[in-house]
Parts: structure tokens; C-alpha cells; sequence
């Protein structure tokens, strides 16, 4: 898979909830993790039995104003808005950042105002910070990973990817 992704919370204040997130973000193979304006930090992080803080770089931005992503890095927020995309039509950006908001309210309007895009999970509520982190990242890898397609009958075998002819969709320029 092409690219990378990182996730991040702002202003999170439950310990299980950060280390879920974090081993989760590693198990996906995030390339950063990052909180802003955080409650709690990564130190706080004791369901992390991954340890992901030496496998996965951690960024803690005190505020808003100093998070820095890298150039051409979406930030795309996770929040039930009526004007956000739902996640199964959503078109994952091939360079990342998924931000989630607090666990005991939304994401603040100023970041909402600063994310690029905007998605939905398209449950009937709100669901657990972590879990809804770990379903952003199973999306984005069954969307943007190269995958058999699904059998048309349940047990029935994958649909084979066709072969890969280096290549064969590149259109050849002249040389000038």
C-alpha cells in the first residue's frame, strides 16, 4: 500500500481508551500517532501491550495552533456530523491523518473548521473512541490494500486479483 496514515485524539482523558487506539494504530501500521491538546498523554497509555511508543513515533501538540502535519497530509476528521461523508463511500486520501474527538463530546468546531475532510460511521450512535478509530483503519486498509475480492457466496472462494502487467496502464511520453 502506497503512502502512509497516522491517528490522532483530541483532548482524550481515558487511559484504556488512548492505549487501545495506539496499540490499534500500530497493529495497523500507522506511521505516527499524535493527541492534541491532551487531558492525558501517551505515558498514561497502560493498555498499550504493543508498546507502541518505541515502534511508532508519538507527536503531543498542547493546542490546536501547533499541529503540524507533513506537506500534502489530509486531516480528516471522525465525528457524527449530518454534513460528513459515510465512511463505506468514503475515498481514503493516499497520505493521512485521522483525527477522533473527545470521548465526552466532539471535536471542537476550530478543528473541524482545519480538517480537510470530514467522515461518519454510519451507526446509530456514538460508539467507543478506540473502536471507532480501529474501524476508520480497517477501512482504510480493505480500501486502499490489494485484496482478492469477496466471494459472491458466502464460503465460497475469493474473486483472484488479475495478474499485474508491469507497465501495461502507463501511457509512454515522448522523450524531448
Amino acid at each position: 500500500m502506497r503512502g502512509y496514515f497516522g491517528i490522532g485524539v483530541e483532548g482524550i482523558s481515558k487511559p484504556m481508551n488512548v492505549g487501545n487506539l495506539f496499540r490499534s494504530a500500530h497493529a495497523f501500521g500507522a506511521s505516527f500517532v499524535f493527541t492534541v491538546g491532551p487531558i492525558l498523554g501517551r505515558s498514561s497509555a497502560k493498555s498499550d501491550t504493543s508498546l507502541s511508543d518505541v515502534n511508532v513515533p508519538y507527536f503531543a501538540f498542547p493546542d490546536l495552533g501547533a499541529l503540524r502535519l507533513p506537506r500534502g497530509c489530509a486531516l480528516v476528521g471522525v465525528e457524527l456530523l449530518d454534513e460528513a461523508v459515510e465512511l463505506p463511500v468514503f475515498r481514503h486520501p493516499r497520505c493521512a491523518a485521522y483525527v477522533l474527538g473527545r470521548e465526552r463530546g466532539s471535536l471542537s468546531a476550530e478543528l473541524v473548521a482545519r480538517c480537510d475532510h470530514m467522515v461518519k460511521i454510519p451507526t446509530k450512535f456514538c460508539i467507543n473512541l478506540a473502536t471507532a478509530g480501529v474501524v476508520v483503519l480497517y477501512d482504510r486498509l480493505i480500501s486502499l490494500g490489494r485484496f482478492p475480492g469477496r466471494p459472491l457466496v458466502p464460503g465460497g472462494d475469493p474473486v483472484p486479483l488479475p495478474d499485474h502487467v508491469f507497465g501495461a496502464s502507463r501511457r509512454r511520453l515522448p522523450l524531448t
